[in-house]
C-alpha cells in the first residue's frame, strides 16, 4: 500500500537536502521540534496542514509545490503497483492525444523533467 505520508516525508526531505539546510535549522525555522520533523520526513508521523505550511514556509516553497509533486509520486507509484488499464474494457477506455495540451510538441519540448527525474529515483 502506497502511503501519503511517506511520499509527503520524502518530498520534504528531498526539498531540504537539496537546500543544504539541516533538520535542526529547518525545525527551529518552522517551530517544530527537531524530533517530530524527522520523524514527519520518515514518514512515520502525518503532519497538520498547519504543519506543513510551517514547514514549507521555512523551506521556502510554496504549499501547492511540495502537494504537486508528492501528487505525482502517488500517481508514478500507483501505475507501478497495478496495470489500471488492464481492467477497463478497449470501448470504455479515453484516448491518449498525440501532442501535449497546449500543443506543446517538436525538439524544442524535453518532456516533463520532474516526472523524469522522480522515475529515475
Amino acid at each position: 500500500m502506497i502511503l501519503l505520508r511517506q511520499l509527503l516525508g520524502d518530498v520534504l526531505r528531498r526539498l531540504r537536502v537539496r537546500q543544504n539546510r539541516t533538520l535542526r535549522e529547518v525545525s527551529t525555522l518552522a517551530r517544530v521540534s527537531l524530533g517530530y520533523l524527522s520523524e514527519v520526513e520518515r514518514g512515520q508521523k502525518e503532519a497538520s496542514s498547519e504543519l506543513l505550511a510551517s514547514i514549507c514556509g521555512a523551506l521556502g516553497v510554496p504549499l501547492s509545490q511540495v502537494l504537486r509533486e508528492v501528487s505525482d509520486q502517488f500517481a508514478l507509484a500507483e501505475l507501478q503497483a497495478a496495470p489500471v488499464l488492464a481492467e477497463v474494457p478497449e470501448h470504455e477506455r479515453l484516448g491518449i492525444p498525440e501532442t501535449v495540451p497546449g500543443g506543446i510538441t517538436g525538439p524544442e519540448f524535453d518532456g516533463f523533467p520532474e516526472v523524469k527525474d522522480m522515475v529515475a529515483a
